[in-house]
């Protein structure tokens, strides 16, 4: 990612906060900048997928795709049995 495909952002974080991500830029030579970006991608990330199972849940729902309480036992029961 070059400088010229990036934007600034803003941003208030409490200073315990700011103070956790000072040692950890120190920690590991990168700067704070970088592991807010690093961290803020991975919390879009992780909640875009949360997101699109939930409409995708929803979405069977809508067309009766649905498992009646004898068969998620069942598939608990054999799920389990896996571990």
């Amino acid at each position: 990612m070059s400088v010229a495909d990036t934007t600034i952002v803003t941003a208030r974080i409490d200073a315990a906060l700011k103070a956790k991500l000072e040692a950890l830029s120190r920690a590991t030579k990168r700067s704070k900048s970088y592991l807010a970006a690093e961290a803020i991608a991975a919390y879009v990330e992780l909640n875009e997928w949360q997101i699109s199972e939930i409409e995708t849940g929803i979405a069977e729902l809508g067309r009766g795709e649905v498992l009646s309480d004898e068969e998620v036992d069942e598939l608990y029961k054999r799920l389990s049995r896996r571990g």
